[in-house]
């Protein structure tokens, strides 16, 4: 639902990319740039719900998500600033 409604409001603006399989982490789009932005707290409390340890969620998620670039229009993954404090 939050894809298609993304694409429905953005999509004539510019390409929007997505990572597959992380909807659920969606928290916005940047307004400027049009790119998805996604929770990475979030990225990896889905990893863990489909079976991965926190230390393996973490890492698949560095190594494999979070620094992976596919052009301009690469999702951005955000800190979560509660998280931090």
């Amino acid at each position: 639902m939050i894809r298609e409604s993304i694409v429905d409001f953005y999509g004539g603006f510019e390409e929007i990319l997505f990572a597959d399989g992380f909807d659920d982490a969606i928290i916005g789009v940047c307004g400027l740039t049009y790119r998805v932005i996604y929770s990475k707290v979030m990225v990896i409390e889905i990893l863990m719900s489909e079976g991965m340890s926190e230390e393996d969620a973490i890492e698949h998620a560095e190594f494999n998500i979070f620094n992976s670039y596919v052009g301009e229009q690469t999702p951005i993954f955000m800190d979560d600033l509660e998280e931090m404090l």
